[in-house]
């Protein structure tokens, strides 16, 4: 087991998120939690799937945050006509008399990707990121390529009710640590982006970090201790959410029809110690399980048919999970 983290490295690290949070902050006005998400997500090193109607601000906390690591960004504008060789890169014939094919990189190949409106295009293309998101490379015939290290997709997407949208696949939602909903602003926000902002332009942010000293949160993070009866509640936790599990609960029973993977379990676990760190803790406490479970858990469990005729969504399952799995198991 790693040396655990002394208070003086607990300070330092949440000194560094607290100004990444800040600058956060700064964009997305009166969204404390969904900042807190996004920036336990890079501690984490997850990916972040942002869910909202258009004009909340998703992309430009997205392009904030790059600025804020001091990252190379890039953005792509997902459309259904959009090819997978338009996101991984593709090989072009260059040169003259003799003409050889050179690979020429996509904008996958940046440390912090936006993928705006990612359920605008076709499931073809959206499985392009599957490779990507997990294994941090793509392979263009045949040839893998690495991505750069770190590399985080932050992917924003519409409601599914919105014409001219394609839910995105199982597998790939398992690939995002966090879905966030982004919950409209009311008007008291929207006198201050008024008064505050020419032509709603959010303001000039300067780097709060760079990459050794993000390494560092990194290995901090790594750090940060995970005692045994919590990693047990996390295993009840997603043992909980299967509805053939033994000890699924009647909510999950009635309305799931596939439970969480042990993805989920890691998800947690991850998730788990950024909190922790942020809230200068050196190891993860049960509360900390329990702040992050809805996002973590709330795009894996598929539900049944009935939950859509009771209206009953992911989250409702959630806080039904949290509420009947005790913290320390009764065994």
């Amino acid at each position: 087991m790693s040396e655990l983290l002394s208070p003086a490295e607990v300070q330092g690290a949440v000194e560094r998120v607290a100004q990444l949070q800040k600058g956060l902050n700064q964009v997305l006005l009166d969204q404390t939690l969904v900042v807190e998400q996004v920036a336990a997500a890079v501690l984490a090193r997850g990916h972040v799937l942002l869910e909202g109607l258009p004009g909340l601000g998703k992309t430009e906390l997205c392009k904030a945050l790059a600025r804020l690591l001091g990252l190379p960004f890039r953005r792509i504008q997902f459309t259904p006509d959009l090819l997978p060789g338009d996101i991984t890169g593709t090989y072009v014939l260059e040169g003259e008399g003799r003409r050889d094919f050179t690979f020429r990189e996509g904008p996958l190949f940046a440390n912090v990707v936006l993928a705006d409106e990612i359920n605008r295009s076709s499931p073809k293309t959206q499985s392009a990121l599957l490779e990507a998101m997990q294994e941090r490379s793509v392979t263009v015939l045949g040839q893998t390529r690495p991505l750069p290290d770190p590399f985080f997709v932050l992917a924003t997407q519409n409601p599914i009710e919105l014409e001219g949208t394609y839910p995105l696949p199982e597998a790939q939602l398992d690939r995002f640590l966090f879905r966030v909903q982004v919950p409209p602003v009311g008007a008291k926000t929207l006198t201050t982006l008024l008064t505050t902002r020419v032509r709603g332009t959010p303001p000039a942010l300067s780097p709060v970090t760079d990459a050794e000293g993000l390494a560092s949160l990194f290995a901090a993070v790594d750090r940060v201790h995970l005692p045994v009866p919590v990693a047990d509640f996390i295993g009840r936790l997603v043992e909980a959410s299967d509805p053939r599990g033994p000890g699924a609960p009647e909510p999950v029973r009635r309305f799931v029809r596939y439970g969480a993977s042990p993805r989920a379990a890691l998800a947690l676990a991850a998730a788990g110690r950024a909190l922790a760190l942020m809230r200068g803790k050196p190891n993860v406490g049960f509360d900390e399980v329990v702040a992050a479970a809805p996002a973590v858990l709330n795009h894996r469990l598929v539900l049944a048919y009935e939950a859509s005729l009771e209206k009953v969504g992911a989250l409702d399952v959630v806080r039904a999970l949290l509420q009947s799995v005790p913290e320390v198991s009764r065994a």
